[in-house]
């Protein structure tokens, strides 16, 4: 086990923000950074002072309530060409945002220099110099970022490595490759990081000079390559959560991290703060409203799911047999995924988490598998509504307890077509329910005929069942599944509820989409009310039935 530290630096509030549809307000970056600092990220960039004031105000309000532990970094360019350090006004407002560290980033590529700056190799390496001795004589620490640090040495070493001696020169703590193209692949890097170093040895030694890698992933080899890196000495690690950037995005933070830590071995969070990993992915994602990766590596929903039947049989005996690391370790959990393709064992998983301990050879089990598969070939989707599946052990069990019967329902919308072609619409659904004997009939309004009816059900049974108001729809979901069948094709409806501590999410299917998003609808609540009465039991398991 290494104990060689990796120094972890978050640029998701700056590279992550890049990324299109991404757009960040002064509270969704504060979130952030307490986020970030909750699970013990050293290094957090919150942006560029002096570019927009939304990063002023940023680093105003963390002036007043700095984190406890993370390092809030200021990130700026070099001097302008041509011009003094003192009299750039993006350098003096980096100085007012009063971060101890400082990110400078110059170019490395001669191309860029002649192109993208239009001046001089030699003044460039001016302007990298005296940048980065401009904040260090004011008592501020500096990170190089070396931008383009891979093409640039393809295609001029000799310059590109200029440029990092300038950077030293300056008084740089940290010299930091950048990939900013994401074209280099994991040899290229590990090469030329060991080139870097052995050139440059004398100099990293002396002055106790750290080197860092910084990838994109336009060739999907981001992670792949800072992994690279450190293994050819870098210590510090710069990415975002999820990946997020610009064009393909960075090294994605929850993949770099467990396999620098739980396969390297090199310590990059301390002791139980990587179990915050997979919630600190899933609320990042909540901030900046774009759905979480099911499919990421170590943090997404799907990370740990089990749906064939073999593998389910084989991880109920042992998880080694398809796990590669215990879920617990990053914060994520097992799942077992219910589908056509499930087995006994799947079943007998599922009976689990309900609470209820069956045995392999009861022929009740067979007709839930049966059941299952009669349900998926009509278009059922039981993977991604696992209520629906519970509900349908209970029943095959005999254990569904009625809380209430639907005598029928009718859902009525008008629309309303002004002048400027905008449509407004409003619903109207009545409900007829059997509680206890007794009939109701309700009446409510929605903004659409699920609401409504959503709505008039409600209204019916919260006399009955007052915890119904707990209960939240949160999530609604439709699928066309035969499109050649055009208007007469089959719809499938998911409807995610929450009662603010658990949620659950229910199927519907049906040619008519109002019937098929009734069925989803009236489960939802059949489940809520199973959990808040009791009959539903996650946890150890009960004697065999």
């Amino acid at each position: 086990m290494r104990e060689k530290r990796i120094w972890v630096y978050d640029t998701t509030l700056r590279d992550g923000a890049q990324r299109e549809g991404i757009a960040l307000s002064l509270t969704d970056k504060l979130k952030i950074v307490r986020k970030l600092d909750e699970m013990g990220i050293p290094f957090i960039e919150g942006g560029w002072p002096g570019a927009n004031p939304k990063d002023v105000e940023l680093f105003r309000q963390l002036r007043l309530l700095p984190p406890n532990s993370a390092e809030v970094v200021a990130f700026c360019a070099t001097r302008r060409p041509g011009s003094k350090c003192e009299r750039d006004p993006l350098l003096q407002a980096v100085l007012e945002a009063s971060t101890q560290w400082v990110t400078v980033f110059g170019k490395s590529w001669d191309l860029h220099v002649t192109q993208g700056l239009q001046t001089s190799l030699e003044e460039n390496l001016a302007m990298i110099e005296e940048t980065v001795a401009f904040f260090r004589e004011r008592g501020r620490q500096v990170i190089y970022d070396a931008e383009h640090w891979f093409d640039g040495y393809k295609a001029n070493p000799d310059y590109a490595i200029a440029t990092l001696k300038a950077a030293i020169a300056g008084g740089a703590r940290w010299l930091v490759f950048c990939d900013t193209n994401g074209g280099s692949l994991p040899h290229e890097v590990s090469s030329i990081v060991n080139e870097v170093r052995t050139r440059l040895s004398r100099d990293l030694l002396e002055r106790e000079i750290g080197l860092g890698i910084h990838t994109h992933n336009d060739s999907g080899m981001a992670v792949a390559n800072a992994l690279a890196a450190v293994l050819a000495g870098v210590t510090m690690v710069q990415g975002t959560i999820n990946g997020y950037g610009e064009r393909c995005g960075n090294a994605d933070l929850c993949t770099l991290i467990p396999n620098l830590q739980l396969k390297l071995g090199y310590r990059c969070l301390e002791e139980g703060q990587l179990e915050k990993l997979t919630a600190t992915s899933r609320y990042v994602s909540e901030i900046v409203n774009l759905a979480p990766d099911d499919h990421a590596p170590f943090v997404g929903r799907s990370a740990f799911a089990h749906k064939g039947g073999v593998h389910v049989s084989a991880v109920l005996r042992n998880p080694v047999t398809y796990e590669h690391i215990e879920p617990e370790k990053v914060g994520n959990s097992r799942r077992i995924v219910i589908s056509e393709q499930a087995g006994l064992s799947n079943v007998i998983s599922k009976a689990r988490e309900l609470g209820l301990s069956l045995d392999k050879q009861d022929p009740r089990l067979r007709e839930v598998l049966h059941r299952l598969k009669e349900l998926e070939y009509e278009g059922y989707q039981f993977e991604g509504a696992e209520a629906s599946f519970d509900l349908l052990i209970l029943s095959c069990l005999g254990l569904r307890r009625s809380f209430f019967t639907i005598r029928g329902f009718q859902v009525h919308c008008g629309f309303l077509v002004p002048e400027d072609n905008s449509c407004f619409s409003d619903a109207l659904a009545t409900v007829k329910v059997l509680v206890d004997g007794r009939e109701l009939l309700e009446v409510a309004e929605g903004n659409g005929p699920v609401s409504a009816l959503d709505h008039a059900l409600r209204k019916a049974l919260a006399q009955f069942y007052p915890e119904i108001g707990q209960f939240h729809l949160t999530d609604y979901k439709v699928r066309i599944l035969d499109t050649s069948a055009g208007t007469s094709a089959k719809t499938r409806v998911l409807v995610e509820f929450s009662n603010g501590e658990q949620s659950w999410t229910t199927v519907g299917v049906s040619t008519n989409i109002i019937t098929a998003s009734y069925q989803a609808v009236v489960e939802g609540i059949e489940y809520g009310l199973l959990l808040s009465h009791g009959v539903i039991h996650h946890g150890s398991p009960q004697p065999a039935l």
